[in-house]
């Protein structure tokens, strides 16, 4: 069955922050979903479209606000030809098996739906359409999606498993697991862990397993950026429990900071330009020097959307890792605007902190 979301109100289309939180709390209980649609409070398609979806054998959450959720209960009973009635003061589908304040769920032939109410500054209410033992996410490491598509469907068919693989980065795959009526997606993930033991972690949040894993060990890490601007930083504080192990991040955005806060070198800044090898490789050394942390990552580039040159042009990064032991510096070319070229930097600043330490993250 697939997921679909459907936002109702015009604030979930000009309320990122409040659209965000939304789906946020969704993914957390349901990992897949399959579309999400959005509709204003005056559309008159919106009858059809929900009528056409309780018509299917899908699930469906709705998220609509106190304003539209009465309206939206009345469209639903009309589409399934039943009554409103008010249960624990809220106005609510007669055929609503399942309710707690401001979320019913409701069954009709093959459909069920989920309708929530949330408005600024709510916490979410309870999601009652929950699908955690027929989806999972997992993420790889190292290989490429064409021969772990070749490792993992041999598997997929033994446990009767469907799964899907999307890169996140280079060397980082995605892979969104979905059972089959009889599947068994935990002995597939076990089955796969043994073919790929220091590749595969099997969690949906790979910062939140970082964290997990670093916390256990009492390691902890720190950040110097430059062309991100703290946005690695913000990955790893958006997670529960980041200050048991990050220090924090310095925001070097220009030469003289790299200078005066992590020690890069005026010769190594002149020589060789702030986007280089050397740089972050320098920045790195001086964010462990000012931290003591056990690992620091450093991140210099061109993000755009001007700035680049023959040489070094728009979307060109340098990402530097480090540990006691090691360091390593990559230089790196992302395509994409201003802010997508930041995300895969940090993304692939994350892949590289897993892969300088294989023993303790897998």
């Amino acid at each position: 069955m697939k997921l679909h979301l459907i936002f109702i109100g015009n604030k979930f289309i000009y309320n990122k922050p409040l659209q965000e939180y939304v789906l946020r709390s969704i993914e957390s209980e349901n990992s897949l979903i399959d579309t999400i649609t959005f509709f204003p409070s005056s559309d008159n398609s919106l009858f059809l479209y929900i009528e056409e979806q309780l018509n299917s054998s899908d699930r469906l959450i709705i998220v609509t606000s106190k304003k539209n959720f009465s309206t939206v209960g009345k469209l639903i009973a009309t589409a399934t030809s039943d009554n409103q009635v008010l249960k624990d003061a809220m106005l609510m589908p007669q055929k609503a098996t399942l309710y707690e304040e401001r979320s019913y769920l409701l069954e009709y032939n093959d459909a069920v739906v989920n309708v929530i109410q949330i408005d600024e500054n709510q916490k979410m209410p309870q999601l009652l359409l929950q699908n955690r033992e027929t989806e999972a996410r997992v993420h790889l490491f190292d290989e490429s999606k064409e021969s772990i598509v070749t490792i993992l469907t041999p598997i997929a068919q033994t446990y009767e498993v469907k799964f899907e693989v999307t890169e996140i980065v280079e060397g980082w795959l995605q892979v969104d697991i979905l059972s089959k009526r009889y599947g068994d997606i935990s002995n597939f993930i076990h089955g796969a862990k043994k073919l790929l033991p220091k590749k595969l972690i099997a969690s949906s949040n790979v910062v939140a397993y970082i964290i997990e894993r670093l916390s256990r060990e009492n390691k902890r890490v720190s950040f110097a950026e430059s062309c991100t601007g703290g946005l690695l930083a913000y990955y790893f504080t958006k997670n529960n429990g980041a200050s048991n192990i990050l220090d924090g991040s310095l925001v070097t955005y220009s030469n003289a900071l790299k200078e005066n806060w992590l020690a890069v070198s005026h010769e190594t800044l002149v020589a060789n330009g702030a986007v280089s090898a050397e740089v972050v490789e320098e920045m790195s050394e001086g964010a462990m020097n000012v931290s003591s942390a056990d690992y620091t990552l450093s991140i210099s580039g061109i993000a755009g959307d001007g700035g680049g040159t023959a040489e070094k042009p728009v979307g060109t990064v340098y990402i530097g890792v480090r540990s006691h032991n090691v360091h390593k510096e990559e230089h790196l070319h992302f395509f994409g605007d201003r802010n997508y070229v930041q995300q895969q930097s940090a993304l692939y600043a994350i892949k590289m902190l897993i892969l300088i330490d294989k023993e303790t993250f897998f």
